[in-house]
């Protein structure tokens, strides 16, 4: 049960003891039956001040400063999430390749969703929460799929979430993917618009429709970068972001994505991943440039295919 002492308005006077210490773990050790993540949230709402103004948790506290913490009332034990592991931790951290003031950007390994649900406790942003709780803002700033390995954007603060979901709006971000599908391109580069709606019978699956009245406007450049002698490797400018956009609108074509379970031909992957190994779906964001409006500063990211990906390239006869 949490401690219910602290249900009044409290006040703490800094000593020379715990002066130069950050506030957060100040309280961390002060208020033991409090949850990290109730402890930040906490601060991020100024429920907890110094000298009567907000602080930020890495604030370090000075001898003679005067704490003023907000009554606490039922803290239960399931504020705390149950962490995830520390492999995965590992993992997202060597995944990041970026960082600065606005935006944290990743290459995401495939068989990470970007959020937690029924079948994964953990996804991309609560391992961030976990990994870093002192941030005060970090939230994804659009989605790739579980099974899509490459760049993923998560943005620090509010300004640069809303400069990135305007961007992707208006196209003004360049953001590429590698897939390989089953077939053969025919011809050179060649820009795809189709309506995009919900299948029938199954809300998470895409369909191509017939008309803008049943469908939002789908738009991608396909170029084709590799020929083989079954296949084909593509580059993907994506103009739109609908769901499973690439995915439907290759299948569409009868050019599946190799390894796509939910739009490809079941007979056809199994064949292909006993030949080469590929035990998903062979999609890879690769590139991606934009101009944060709010700072000016531009970011231009291109990154090598997964290794997963490129040993499957690799088997491949032309």
């Amino acid at each position: 049960m949490p401690d219910t002492t602290h249900n009044k308005v409290r006040f703490i006077t800094i000593t020379d003891a715990n002066a130069g210490q950050r506030i957060d773990n100040f309280l961390m050790k002060e208020y033991k039956f409090l949850p990290k993540t109730a402890i930040y949230k906490l601060l991020r709402k100024g429920e907890i001040r110094v000298d009567k103004k907000r602080i930020k948790p890495v604030k370090k506290l000075v001898a003679g400063e005067e704490l003023r913490i907000a009554p606490i009332r039922d803290v239960p034990a399931s504020t705390e999430p149950r962490p995830a592991s520390s492999s995965l931790l590992e993992l997202i951290t060597k995944s990041i390749l970026l960082e600065d003031d606005d935006l944290i950007v990743i290459n995401k390994p495939a068989g990470i969703a970007v959020h937690g649900g029924t079948d994964n406790a953990h996804g991309v942003i609560e391992v961030f929460r976990q990994l870093r709780p002192e941030l005060e803002f970090i939230e994804l700033a659009h989605r790739i799929d579980k099974e899509t390995s490459g760049l993923l954007l998560l943005a620090k603060n509010r300004k640069t979430l809303l400069d990135l979901h305007e961007s992707f709006k208006t196209g003004d971000i360049n953001k590429h993917y590698q897939t390989l599908v089953l077939g053969k391109w025919q011809g050179g580069e060649r820009k795809v618009e189709n309506y995009l709606s919900r299948a029938k019978g199954g809300m998470q699956n895409m369909q191509v429709s017939e008309s803008e009245e049943e469908g939002k406007l789908a738009e991608s450049v396909f170029t084709p970068l590799k020929h083989f002698s079954e296949n084909s490797l593509l580059s993907v400018r994506l103009l739109t972001g609908r769901m499973h956009q690439i995915r439907t609108q290759l299948a569409d074509m009868q050019l599946p994505i190799a390894g796509d379970t939910k739009y490809g031909d079941f007979a056809a992957n199994r064949d292909f991943g006993r030949r080469t190994g590929l035990k998903r779906l062979f999609l890879h964001a690769y590139k991606i440039s934009f101009k944060l409006k709010h700072s000016g500063k531009v970011y231009d990211l291109d990154i090598p295919m997964a290794d997963d990906l490129q040993g499957v390239i690799d088997q491949l006869s032309e």
